[in-house]
């Protein structure tokens, strides 16, 4: 008796420094700070405000609906209880196809690392502007992570982990200390200019605000963490403390990283695919060890893969749960033996396929990343747009529903951060329709054109499944996928449901 309970006693939940560096590690990325350093230090403002208006709301937001729904779905759970089904199939499809639609902009930035494991920094840029030779190492890797990934949770978490850290943390630290150890002892001017009030962007032009809404995409991701607040001690009070600590060592990660970017290469020359490796190649040389570059080019290409192991078996897993509780047909239900979501994970490769193709037909490598990039950002966002509108509409018709985590302020309190976080994503999703002036993307109409069509059909595709779907889609041997309150109660999404029972109880 006593054994059993000390070792109760011994137990504790999530500190707030283990939470905060969970939540960094998960988000932080190098692969898209040459596209910040175009501002120089504005680029600190661009930071600070997508991460007041989206990183924080999404935190504070997702930890109230992961407590308060936790049964399996995740934002499918959360935007169903609020709006239905149909919406809820648009939400989950959003996070699956946009990460299909990121991997090619991401390895892209793989097969450039690879390129610049070569003998010479001129010989490297050549080779990573080689449209066949970037589709290729595009391809290789994707496929590479799939196959760790339908290995199952043990295979692709100890990529992931140990990728993380040698292909982001080590990087993220090299990058910042070396080009910080640049500007103070190189004894060459920065850049960039170093005046505070450059850190205000010139709003009178409209171009320089457009390039920046890629920010948001920087930042998401922060909700796939959010079910960790229950282990929080505490969590009113620790939960939006570990917030605030991984919201700002994740800005300062960033702006420090954009910064000793912009320190070396001058603005005129940023490449969104290249600047990164040509950066460390020119600090590298400047403090003589060129030698480590080739190293540092490899490291940056492992965390490449162990970012795109994690993200094809994350929303593929969740794709898979939605799937087997009726709403795709029995073909994306296939599993392995390992479980994982085997015909799901073909499909999103296919389409990855086809879409890496687009780097082969559009003007240039760097206008196909940025066109992709967009795209994803407009898919995700959406998602996003939805989640918060569900949190407050749920304040009103769950209102007795129990929330081991509230945000504070009553529903004020969730107007107010759930409102800023659904003007924000808002605000961001106009303007990645906008072409920047920045960046050489062909014909704008041609690029607008582009991200419409696309984003229709995106958008269209859950829809035409859900009118299609058929009763003998549901698996009769899936006993853990929770009705909806609402269907328990053998009412419409939004009636007010009076219970403060959760979910799997109500028909208890």
């Amino acid at each position: 008796m006593n054994s059993t309970n000390n070792t109760q006693a011994k137990k504790k939940g999530i500190s707030i420094f283990a939470l905060a560096m969970l939540n960094i590690v998960a988000v932080v990325s190098l692969r898209g700070l040459p596209a910040e350093a175009e501002y120089g230090l504005s680029s600190i403002f661009y930071y600070i405000f997508a991460a007041i208006v989206f990183l924080v709301p999404v935190s504070l937001v997702a930890a109230e609906l992961a407590t308060g729904w936790s049964e399996k779905g995740g934002v499918f759970r959360w935007v169903g209880e609020a709006f239905g089904p149909r919406l809820a199939l648009v939400a989950i499809f959003m996070l699956w196809i946009e990460v299909t639609v990121w991997f090619p902009t991401a390895l892209t930035f793989g097969s450039v690392s690879l390129a610049f494991m070569g003998p010479h920094q001129s010989w490297d840029q050549a080779l990573s502007q080689n449209k066949f030779f970037v589709l290729g190492i595009v391809l290789a890797i994707y496929w590479l992570a799939t196959f760790i990934a339908l290995r199952g949770t043990a295979a692709f978490s100890k990529v992931a982990k140990w990728g993380g850290l040698i292909g982001t943390v080590i990087p993220g630290i090299v990058l910042i200390v070396l080009g910080f150890s640049y500007l103070f002892f190189s004894g060459r001017p920065p850049q960039v200019q170093l005046s505070w009030h450059d850190v205000i962007p010139d709003f009178s032009n409209f171009n320089n605000v457009v390039l920046a809404a890629s920010i948001f995409l920087f930042y998401a991701g922060m909700e796939m963490n959010a079910i960790h607040v229950k282990e929080v001690d505490d969590a009113p009070r620790n939960y939006p403390i570990a917030i605030a600590i991984a919201a700002i060592g994740t800005v300062c990660v960033f702006v420090l990283g954009t910064l000793a970017i912009a320190f070396v290469i001058p603005q005129k020359d940023i490449n969104l695919t290249q600047s990164l490796l040509v950066a460390y190649d020119d600090m590298f040389a400047w403090a003589g060890i060129s030698w480590a570059a080739p190293i540092m080019a490899a490291c940056l290409a492992l965390g490449v893969l162990a970012g795109v192991v994690g993200w094809v078996a994350g929303p593929s897993s969740a794709l898979l749960v939605v799937a087997k509780g009726g709403y795709l047909p029995r073909f994306f239900q296939y599993t392995n033996k390992h479980g994982m979501a085997t015909h799901i994970m073909m499909v999103q490769a296919f389409l990855v396929t086809i879409i890496s193709v687009v780097f082969v037909v559009l003007p240039s490598v760097q206008a196909a990343y940025q066109i992709l990039s967009q795209l994803t950002v407009v898919l995700y966002l959406i998602m996003y747009l939805l989640m918060f509108a569900a949190a407050i509409h749920l304040r009103y018709s769950q209102p007795n529903r129990p929330r081991p985590y509230k945000i504070p302020g009553g529903d004020m309190g969730m107007w107010i951060i759930a409102g800023v976080g659904f003007s924000g994503s808002l605000l961001a999703f106009v303007f990645s329709f906008i072409p920047p002036s920045q960046i050489a993307v062909g014909s704008p109409e041609e690029y607008v054109g582009f991200l419409v069509v696309l984003t229709v059909i995106f958008v269209s595709v859950p829809l035409f499944i859900y009118k299609a779907r058929q009763p003998h889609w549901k698996d009769p041997a899936v006993t853990d996928f929770a009705p909806f309150t609402w269907e328990i109660e053998n009412v419409h999404p939004g009636v007010i449901n009076p219970s403060d029972k959760v979910t799997h109880t109500l028909n208890q």
